[in-house]
């Protein structure tokens, strides 16, 4: 089934020369996305359209058939500066996630400390975000962005503040959400400059040009997971988007 789904779309700011030009893709059901080109294509900004938070110069993104025109409970979305409140406690952003759902602040404030639980964060439940590491913000961060239980999960280069080990450790922890039939997440779209990363993870990956961005290439990887960084399949495959990315 497909979920989300980009026609033509385009994004210009204050009607100058478009950024984004005519980009068009589909996302389906249990697919983990990667959207991946040069600094300054428009990633970022389009991942936003997805999400509402941006409106298309032209064309439109669509979710289950229905074009997006604000934020939605369905749409999750990943910063890659964590982007939470330094004066709330982690249970209170995590509560953020929930500011959309009818429910008793007893009740969210119950679900928020089990999802931090979730991501291991017990005992730091009412830290505030200063006291905690990259890593651990990035946990605050992608529990209140799952608190909501939407079916897309958005993330903005969620990893690359993060040192590789703790990286790796969440990117193993996303793929989870994805691949667990008890949660909610049925698609994941992350934008990334890390190669690598996108063919870890991916099962497609939409290659940009540079500005004004377009797609050069929508590449379906059919790889097992977990997959071996080391193997042929696997270099030879980051390799051919090394290629097509040297044209953008």
């Amino acid at each position: 089934m497909i979920i989300i789904q980009a026609k033509d779309v385009s994004f210009a700011f204050d009607e100058k020369k478009n950024i984004i030009d005519n980009i068009s893709f589909e996302a389906k059901e249990d697919e983990f996305v990667s959207i991946i080109g040069p600094s300054g294509c428009g990633k970022s900004t389009f991942l936003r359209i997805i999400a509402g938070l941006n409106k298309a110069t032209s064309g439109g993104v669509f979710y289950k058939n229905r074009v997006i025109q604000e934020p939605t409970k369905n749409i999750s979305f990943v910063f890659q500066d964590f982007a939470l409140m330094p004066w709330l406690n982690n249970v209170e952003n995590v509560k953020l996630g929930y500011s959309r759902i009818n429910m008793s602040e007893n009740e969210k404030e119950k679900k928020a400390v089990e999802l931090l639980g979730t991501f291991g964060l017990n005992g730091f439940e009412y830290s505030y975000p200063n006291m905690l590491s990259g890593g651990m913000k990035q946990r605050v961060g992608i529990a209140r962005a799952l608190a909501s239980k939407p079916d897309v999960l958005l993330m903005d280069e969620p990893f690359s503040a993060l040192d590789e080990l703790t990286a790796n450790t969440l990117r193993y922890d996303v793929l989870t959400q994805l691949k667990d039939r008890t949660q909610s997440v049925r698609l994941v779209i992350m934008v990334t400059h890390n190669v690598e990363e996108a063919v870890e993870l991916s099962d497609k990956i939409i290659i940009l040009s540079g500005k004004p961005s377009r797609v050069l290439d929508i590449k379906s990887i059919k790889l097992k997971h977990p997959r071996n960084r080391r193997s042929k399949e696997f270099l030879d495959m980051v390799d051919y988007v090394y290629e097509i990315l040297a044209q953008a």
